[in-house]
């Protein structure tokens, strides 16, 4: 069975995902695949990657093609961490994926300034650069919804270029609904990655 391939190529993402339910790994499948296609990867978080976790993600490549994954630490300042991202993204060759990880906090409103920044940096990103910030979803307590999640901030990042996604447990595994855009996938997570 195949990893599975999103076509995610020159999207601005905001995934939403339900607590402990892959969204690193889900990042890692992405940026191993776009260094497959001898793009580079740009990821900043406030922790790297489990080492174990990118290890199994990246096990398909090797270790000339892995260095071009670029990690730094959110650490200092927002505006800060995004101005390093913009001056790397027009610095090194081929990029081709910015992830986000756990970008904002995990519960409550998006702050403005947040969004702001991140609609800077899609814009930075031109159109060419698949750009993909991951965030915890909150559960949908008004139970109106056909998601067991929401997006948080949905309608100011839709305002700033982003396209909705999420992502839930459908039951104990690896069972996962990802809600890609307009496409529902029931998808297995795995060692390797994402799988139909």
């Amino acid at each position: 069975m195949e990893r599975y391939v999103f076509g995610v190529e020159g999207k601005n993402i905001h995934f939403a995902v339900e607590g402990s339910t892959g969204g690193t790994s889900f990042g890692l499948h992405l940026a191993a695949d776009t260094i497959s296609n001898n793009g580079r990867v740009l990821w900043a978080s406030s922790d790297l990657p489990d080492g174990s976790r990118f290890s199994q993600l990246f096990s398909h490549l090797s270790l000339v093609e892995s260095s071009r994954f670029h990690a730094m630490n959110f650490g200092g300042k927002f505006e800060r961490a995004i101005d390093a991202m913009i001056e790397a993204i027009h610095g090194l060759p081929s990029v081709g994926l910015v992830v986000l990880d756990d970008w904002c906090d995990n519960t409550g409103k998006i702050p403005t300034n947040l969004v702001a920044e991140v609609g800077r940096l899609a814009q930075e990103t031109g159109g060419g650069i698949t750009l993909l910030l991951i965030s915890k979803g909150s559960a949908d307590a008004s139970g109106k919804g056909q998601d067991p999640i929401v997006a948080r901030g949905e309608k100011a990042m839709t305002e700033a270029g982003f396209e909705t996604w999420k992502m839930w447990r459908r039951k104990e595994g690896g069972s996962r609904t990802i809600i890609a855009g307009k496409e529902r996938l029931e998808i297995e997570l795995k060692d390797s990655g994402f799988h139909l």
